[in-house]
């Protein structure tokens, strides 16, 4: 790679779904965020390859009461970004509850409280569009089939203009099952170009699909199919789901997704152009490419989602989210800096995966050495808090005051079909209370545990390699989190100073 070139992906870590638009001379891009909170994440850049995160647009997940507890596939499922009126508009499905939408005048809000648009099961993947030239709004969407049992098609409404409801019933404007070979139609993006309504969107699962386009000179059809994007003889496999953009020099580019297992969705930027048939090509005639030119734009300095923090007065960075709509109390605030959580009671101690006050931050997707310091301030017997791993199945390294007194250095895990965690490694004392926790990510999602806990000894590996997995739609997780058995009163806290990740 040279400084005229940019190499995939683009965002090296599950940024699920993505979906991009361009206001100026800046690009936003927003991704899935499914049961997390806070939900729906902003990133910014000026030259579409470094991407910051720069704030969230859903603080709740709502109804508030289906989320107080983690449910890890469900809640924002590929939301789609847009610019009209002077606002920004972000549209998503719920596949439980229906077709939200919320909109702000600037990238940091004030967002509105989500609206609910289209009740229903199964409406995912929502999309609008504003016809600059009509005046008139439309919406599409697909089906969940584990919800409404129907999937493989593209329904289309028209939509008020404030974006407050649809206008009809809606009108299947695409089926696949009519497509030979095609299936799992899903993740529909709506645009309007050269006179014709122009649907970009994927098929063929998520692992092994491909990127269709579909024209048609009227909204309802009826429209004509193409594939644009696949993986051909790349190592990119299902290049799936995404957004295109255009810059003010008249460039067109593609950002999608790469499912990579326990790294979930990773972010790739496409170039695109026109054929001489007024189709779009993508990539390197239909190929994803690994290497390219980078676009047209001013250079900019290098720049990524943060990761690192010293959490100042308490506070955790934008990089967090909780594994439910956050609790009271969770995270206090204080004069200092470390993080420090509440040891919160539940009668899920033994299942991380369970447990709401988890906060997380993805997975990163190159190699990479993790590491936290911690304190445990508890006397409750079985307090602990730990650095986790956290997927369908688990692993996780920290502290646990035992019933002697003594606080233990344990190293425990799960397999997906266990119900609760045993250990993998020999519990031993860490005399003063606190250790440095370390896991090694390497090639494969392999993750090696290790801990120093002041005892001279230094970094000490512990238990087997285990291998992250991720959610049936999700990533795996890097998580921080402190609890207690089920009891009364307050159980004490636990102390997280700075956390780090760096390339190994």
């Amino acid at each position: 790679m040279t400084s005229e070139t940019y190499r995939n992906p683009v965002l090296d870590a599950d940024w699920s779904d993505p979906d991009v638009v361009r206001v100026g001379d800046d690009y936003y891009l927003t991704a899935s965020s499914f049961g997390r909170a806070p939900g729906l994440p902003l990133l910014h850049s000026r030259d579409l390859v470094h991407w910051t995160l720069v704030g969230h647009a859903l603080e709740r997940l709502e109804p508030a009461a289906e989320f107080d507890r983690p449910r890890h596939d469900c809640g924002v499922w590929a939301p789609s970004l847009r610019y009209h009126d002077e606002r920004f508009w972000i549209f998503w499905g719920d596949p439980d509850q229906g077709i939200f939408q919320v909109n702000a005048p600037q990238i940091r809000g004030p967002w509105t409280r989500p609206h609910l648009l289209k009740a229903g099961k199964g409406l995912i993947d929502p999309c609008p569009l504003w016809d600059e030239e009509t005046g008139e709004a439309y919406l599409v969407h697909a089906w969940a089939k584990s919800r409404s049992g129907v999937k493989n098609r593209l329904t289309g409404h028209r939509m008020r203009p404030d974006g407050t409801g649809l206008l009809d019933e809606g009108k299947v404007i695409v089926d696949g099952d009519r497509i030979p070979g095609w299936f799992t139609l899903e993740g529909p993006k709506l645009y309007r170009h050269d006179g014709r309504f122009w649907i970009l969107a994927p098929a063929g699962g998520v692992e092994t699909g491909w990127q269709g386009a579909f024209r048609s000179r009227g909204f309802f059809g009826p429209y004509e199919e193409r594939i644009v994007l696949e993986q051909k003889d790349t190592d990119v496999n299902g290049p799936h789901q995404g957004g295109w953009v255009r810059t003010p020099s008249g460039e067109d580019w593609f950002l999608h997704f790469q499912q990579r297992g326990a790294y979930g969705r990773v972010v790739h930027l496409q170039p695109m152009s026109w054929g001489p048939d007024d189709w779009p090509v993508l990539g390197d005639d239909g190929a994803p490419v690994a290497e390219h030119r980078r676009p047209a734009l001013p250079p900019q300095p290098p720049a990524a989602p943060a990761t690192d923090d010293d959490f100042p007065g308490g506070r955790y960075g934008r990089q967090w989210q909780w594994t439910a709509n956050p609790g009271d109390g969770w995270a206090t605030q204080h004069s200092g800096d470390g993080l420090r959580l509440t040891c919160v009671r539940s009668a899920d101690a033994h299942d991380l995966r369970k447990l709401p006050h988890v906060l997380t931050q993805r997975l990163p997707g190159t190699p990479s050495a993790v590491e936290v310091e911690l304190r445990l301030d508890s006397d409750e017997p079985g307090a602990r808090a730990g650095l986790a791993v956290l997927g369908d199945a688990f692993g996780w390294i920290g502290l646990q005051r035992g019933t002697d007194g003594t606080v233990h250095l344990v190293h425990r895990f799960a397999e997906a079909v266990a119900e609760r965690e045993r250990d993998a490694a020999h519990p031993r004392i860490a005399p003063e209370g606190r250790a440095r926790l370390r896991i090694e990510i390497g090639a494969g999602a392999r993750c090696r545990f290790s801990a120093d806990v002041g005892d001279g000894e230094g970094f000490r590996a512990s238990g087997p390699v285990f291998t992250a997995t991720p959610w049936r739609w999700v990533g795996a997780l890097l998580g921080l989190f402190a609890l207690a058995p089920a009891g009364q009163g307050h159980a004490g806290t636990a102390a997280f100073t700075r956390f780090r990740i760096s390339a190994s």
